[in-house]
């Protein structure tokens, strides 16, 4: 069982967090103050260590140098309430694998306590692709037909080393598809890291992705070895791939190409065996035209091509969502609340530009109004059905081409909310920012 020690002088506060870390089979041991916490470190390695900054007798920041330090295979999570840049720079440079604000994002923590298992307890085979009666494969979920293709997909490129490029909107699970591909490989046994490549500042994700050494720059005190030698043999997930800045793309590139890592502030080469596999919920052809992605770099990346449909275009997979979501909330809490037949037609009925994590967010609002039954009127304002006007349609003849189409689609919508740019980009499931661009694009046609 993998092991965590907690830091925190909240003692209260510590019990909970501690209750939760226990849940996602963990072995924790709690700690006041940074002297206890160091007599701990002088005789375990745990795996995982989660420090607040703040504590009596001094920084949480002496128990990070002391992990590096040591080079010890534990990764460790800054907990604080009191976010400053200066702090979330420094404990990023010391080689932090996230900085967590309070309240705490508890998905996210379980998130991050699930990634950090993985490493230390790998699965223990790949997984099978399930038939197309089984409604999901590893993390992902649904049996719908583009899900299927999904299954079908990662199957085939699973058991190869060909990179993976993945594309779809916010919302639809790139990174589990991601994780899925890397299970089902014969990498299972080795890591699987995720970075987001627009999360992390754009002067950090060199040291970041390729690690630096002892007095590289101001605060680097130690060696920090970065996402490829930590993924070695494993899989690296680079998602958001179009927001990594165009200097960083050219080193990620000869990477690439030479399978060799140079620490910043280093000489040495250091080989690496990682497979790449990245995300974008841009169109990555029109990223690269626009400048936010090098084309070379696309082809490198783009080995094998997979797009993940939007859930609009899988309504038949939102009642096993649904159900699965309101499951996990009633496992948790010890309760059996239930979906309301006229709450499921009522969610069937509305386009989910947010997609898949929009449904999950919805389900946990109305979950927590809802007393034994969650009704529509439990659903966060905003999610609500489409409402045709009777006799409104929009009629194109076959063989029109796609992007003739898409103009009349977006036009026509846009009309039938009386030119509301918010609510039309809503219903198409695309960002305000595309609507403005794709009607400039038709502006200066005409």
């Amino acid at each position: 069982m993998p092991t965590a020690l907690l830091v925190d002088d909240d003692l209260v506060y510590a019990s909970a967090l501690a209750e939760l870390i226990e849940q996602e089979d963990y072995e924790v041991r709690t700690c006041a103050n940074v002297r206890e916490a160091l007599e701990h470190l002088a005789d375990n390695v745990p795996d995982v260590v989660l420090v607040d900054l703040l504590l009596p007798d001094g920084s949480g920041m002496e128990l990070v140098h002391k992990v590096e330090s040591q080079a010890l295979h534990t990764r460790v999570f800054v907990i604080t309430a009191h976010a400053e840049l200066d702090s979330t720079v420094a404990a990023l440079r010391a080689g932090v694998e996230d900085y967590l604000t309070k309240p705490l994002d508890l998905q996210h923590l379980r998130q991050c306590l699930r990634a950090a298992k993985a490493e230390t307890s790998p699965p223990s085979g790949p997984l099978a692709c399930p038939p197309a009666s089984l409604d999901g494969l590893g993390p992902l979920i649904g049996s719908s037909a583009a899900m299927r293709e999904l299954y079908a997909a990662i199957q085939k490129a699973a058991p190869t080393n060909m990179s993976v490029f993945l594309s779809g909107e916010s919302g639809t699970g790139k990174e589990l598809a991601a994780s899925a591909i890397h299970a089902c490989s014969d990498r299972s046994d080795n890591p699987f890291l995720a970075i987001n490549c627009g999360a992390v500042p754009a002067n950090l994700i060199a040291t970041e992705l390729f690690g630096h050494e002892r007095g590289a720059f101001t605060d680097a005190r130690s060696q920090h070895k970065g996402y490829f030698e930590r993924a070695d043999g494993g899989t690296l997930f680079l998602d958001e791939i179009t927001e990594m800045p165009l200097e960083l793309q050219v080193q990620l590139l000869r990477v690439l190409e030479n399978r060799c890592v140079t620490r910043v502030g280093g000489l040495r080469e250091i080989p690496v065996n990682v497979r790449i596999i990245a995300a974008t919920n841009r169109n990555p052809r029109t990223a690269v035209s626009q400048g936010h992605l090098r084309e070379d770099l696309l082809f490198r990346l783009m080995a094998f091509p997979i797009t993940i449909a939007p859930l609009r275009r899988r309504l038949g997979d939102i009642a096993i969502l649904a159900e699965r979501f309101l499951r996990q909330h009633n496992e948790e809490n010890g309760t059996r609340k239930t979906l309301a037949p006229e709450a499921l037609r009522f969610l069937e009925s509305y386009s989910w530009p947010g997609n898949v994590r929009e449904l999950k967010n919805a389900i946990g609002h109305a979950y927590i109004l809802a007393d034994d039954s969650l009704q529509p009127a439990h659903f966060p304002q905003g999610v609500e059905p489409i409402i045709e006007e009777e006799g409104s349609s929009l009629q194109c003849l076959p063989g029109t081409p796609i992007d003739q189409f898409e103009k009349r689609f977006i036009l026509a919508t846009l009309d039938h909310h009386n030119g509301n740019k918010r609510r039309t980009a809503e219903t198409l499931g695309i960002s305000l920012k595309t609507l403005y661009n794709r009607l400039n694009e038709y502006r200066a046609e005409s």
